[in-house]
């Protein structure tokens, strides 16, 4: 049960940092998961505080990954309308591969703010830059939480790792 377990650890925390990435996949939430199976591994080094630590930073990163886009929308002087059109474009993007995804809450925000508004199109641009750097934040947020995770999980499954990667930070 321990391999399986050390198995589903390091899948769960390698899909989670692509979902990280990805927006369909729910990233932090899975590498937590994978956190979980190495914590319920009998040889587990991770203790009952460490994990709750970890839930309510994956708990804080999943907000701020939500809010970020309507709140840097509106900083960026923003419509509820471009807002409306960052969550269109973040969808939208998901089935264009890689570069929709990068490009869809843009896209979304600056179509949405020219719907509201029409006569100003260096505002819109503006907006969409706003939704586009949420984009980029949220998800630099989401990767890092992902990748130290995963780093917490190879150490507590591969004992002869963790000096290796305690002696490179």
């Amino acid at each position: 049960m321990d391999t399986f377990l050390a198995i589903l650890a390091v899948l769960f925390t390698f899909i989670g940092i692509v979902g990280s990435i990805v927006p369909v996949l729910p990233g932090v939430a899975l590498s937590y998961a994978g956190l979980l199976c190495a914590y319920f591994r009998d040889g587990s080094q991770l203790s009952s505080t460490f994990m709750w630590v970890w839930l309510a930073i994956v708990l804080v990163v999943s907000l701020i990954d939500y809010l970020l886009p309507g709140y840097m929308t509106k900083i960026f002087g923003g419509s509820r309308a471009a807002t409306i059109g960052a969550t269109i474009g973040v969808i939208a993007g998901m089935f264009l591969g890689p570069i929709g995804i990068i490009a869809g809450p843009f896209v979304g925000a600056v179509v949405g703010e020219l719907l509201h508004n029409r006569e100003n199109l260096g505002r819109a641009i503006q907006v969409g830059f706003g939704s586009f750097l949420s984009f980029i934040v949220g998800t630099g947020i989401k990767l890092l939480a992902a990748v130290a995770m995963f780093i917490y999980v190879c150490r507590d499954i591969f004992p002869s790792l963790k000096e290796s990667i305690s002696s490179i930070f």
